[in-house]
């Protein structure tokens, strides 16, 4: 067994250590050092800069992959926090900072849960990587390039889930819908284009939208988020005006599709002469290591059947664990799991940690939940590649 103090220590290290989306070149050195001391067969990183840990199986079973990832977002007015973001302290059972949910607590858990099995000379069925990727909060370089590289089969994705399996989430799609007129003195609005009413018609059109649906997953949304012109002078009619969606869509619904609809939209509202221009942007991101990858602004959906062999395998896996009965349930929000979903990987979910806690001043994982977790893991590791 896996001393619980060195699990406790090395989360700690992991909050106290920055990892802003392409600034996780330390945190990657702090995750691969500590892989090669628990002696995995083998820990390096790949041309992205994501952390990669192999204990290798008997070849009885198809591979397995943990996965969590290295960068967090920003910590905002750190005198807002109740302790502090970088601090990685321990106060009334939590470990508290950020990355403690999202995601170094999923990690820890992780690299742990497999070093168990490697404490004690067990040897899984299968493969088991444990992988650590870069830029999953700002679009999933590195879960891109290592579904585009690689072949486990299965994975599981360690986003806070309050130790219950998940089987999927919703996507998220942003568009930036542009509505291009002509600019004129405001005093003479005849000599213009306004596109400011074609976009107050596009607004209110969103919400009447017929969105499709999901049995698991419910609907789909849509909402506007951002506005803007291209005018800071308030007597000047914009020549243009830019509008950001944020589009949640259930499986099957992808960018394209929904691109299509926000188009059809815009030539319904669209004033004589105005356009409308929807597009789903994509941002040039280059990693620590100096890998660059186009990227959309997309994170696709996935949805595992309840009756499939993984997600059951899961849900016995930790009720064995626990003693809790599980009925693997559904994120609210998208991961990195949407990008391996659509490489053909079999995807489910499961982390400690509370989700409404993320991305908030007062982030905190309990040390309880971290241990269960370690022992989930372990369990996964030895048990769930002959799922598949």
């Amino acid at each position: 067994m896996i001393d619980q103090e060195s699990c406790l220590q090395f989360l700690q290290r992991l909050i106290q250590t920055p990892s802003l989306p392409g600034e996780e070149a330390e945190i990657a050195g702090l995750v691969l050092k500590e892989m090669q001391a628990l002696g995995y067969d083998e820990a390096y990183t790949d041309s992205a800069g994501n952390v990669i840990g192999v204990y290798r199986g008997l070849g009885t079973s198809p591979s397995i992959m943990l996965n969590s990832h290295l960068d967090h977002v920003d910590v905002g007015d750190a005198s807002r926090w109740k302790h502090p973001p970088f601090g990685g302290e321990i106060h009334d059972g939590k470990v508290w900072g950020r990355g403690a949910v999202d995601i170094k607590g999923p990690l820890a858990a992780q690299v742990y849960g497999v070093a168990s099995l490697i404490a004690e000379q067990t040897r899984p069925p299968g493969d088991v990587y444990v992988t650590a990727v870069v830029q999953e909060e700002v679009g999933g370089v590195g879960a891109c390039l290592l579904a585009s590289s690689s072949d486990p089969g299965m994975v599981v994705i360690g986003e806070p889930s309050g130790n219950r399996v998940m089987r999927g989430h919703r996507g998220r799609t942003e568009l930036v819908v542009r509505a291009l007129g002509r600019s004129a003195h405001a005093s003479a609005p005849d000599r213009g284009l306004n596109p400011l009413p074609t976009m107050a018609r596009f607004i209110l059109g969103l919400q009447k939208l017929d969105m499709a649906r999901d049995p698991d997953l419910g609907g789909s949304t849509v909402v506007p988020t951002l506005i803007s012109v291209d005018q800071i002078s308030p007597n000047v009619i914009p020549s243009e005006v830019v509008l950001i969606c944020d589009w949640r869509n259930v499986p099957g619904e992808g960018a394209q599709t929904i691109g299509t609809i926000l188009s059809e939209l815009g030539r319904e509202c669209a004033d004589a002469g105005v356009s409308v221009e929807v597009d789903v942007p994509r941002t040039e991101r280059k990693t620590y290591t100096g890998y660059s990858m186009s990227v959309a602004s997309a994170h696709p959906a996935f949805m595992l059947p309840a009756s499939h062999p993984l997600a059951l395998a899961a849900a016995e896996i930790v009720c064995e664990v626990t003693g809790r009965d599980e009925v693997p349930g559904v994120w609210d929000f998208a991961t990195d799991g949407g990008h391996f979903a659509e490489a053909g990987w079999t995807v489910i979910g499961f982390g400690p940690g509370n989700e409404a806690l993320a991305h908030t001043v007062i982030e905190s994982i309990e040390v309880d939940e971290l241990m269960e977790a370690v022992e989930v893991y372990r369990a996964f590791g030895l048990k769930l590649g002959a799922a598949g």
